[in-house]
């Protein structure tokens, strides 16, 4: 790996700040969900769902809103032990909990195209659409960059 000729808190602070922004960009589309979910549930129609759409709806919205928790809990992390040298173990942590917040927030979209699909179109149709939409996210989220990570310095 190239040196950048940054000290090691120079580059902790960079690091932080990368992952502080990467959490702002899924916080803001994480957010938009559990708006839209939080709507539905208050809808004429929503009465009419069947016990599995209000399964699915409360397993949606619980991965939801661990998606946040997971998200935010860096910045929170960052706030409390600002200036108080503890960048390193700030990272470690809010990287794990990034990752856990992805993959929350894949499994409730995943949720999402289910619900959405078992109401408009029926069981069959949801489970094809819910199964792209799964393998796209694990494809394209957590698989294809495996090769790249295995293969990096450091």
């Amino acid at each position: 790996m190239a040196d950048t000729g940054e000290s090691e808190n120079e580059k902790l602070a960079r690091n932080t700040a990368e992952l502080l922004q990467e959490l702002r960009v899924a916080q803001a589309g994480v957010q938009i969900l559990f708006a839209f979910l939080l709507a539905v549930a208050f809808t004429n129609p929503f009465k009419d769902v069947t016990d599995f759409q209000r399964l699915v709806y409360g397993v949606t919205m619980m991965c939801t809103t661990g998606a946040i928790a997971s998200f935010t809990a860096p910045a929170a992390w960052h706030r409390l032990l600002f200036r108080r040298g503890r960048r390193p173990q700030i990272l470690r942590v809010g990287n794990v909990l990034a990752l856990v917040g992805l993959a929350l927030l894949a499994a409730a979209l995943t949720g999402v195209v289910l619900l959405v699909f078992d109401v408009v179109f029926g069981h069959m149709l949801a489970g094809i659409a819910t199964g792209f939409s799964a393998l796209a996210f694990v494809l394209l989220w957590f698989l294809l960059p495996l090769p790249f990570r295995r293969n990096a310095a450091g």
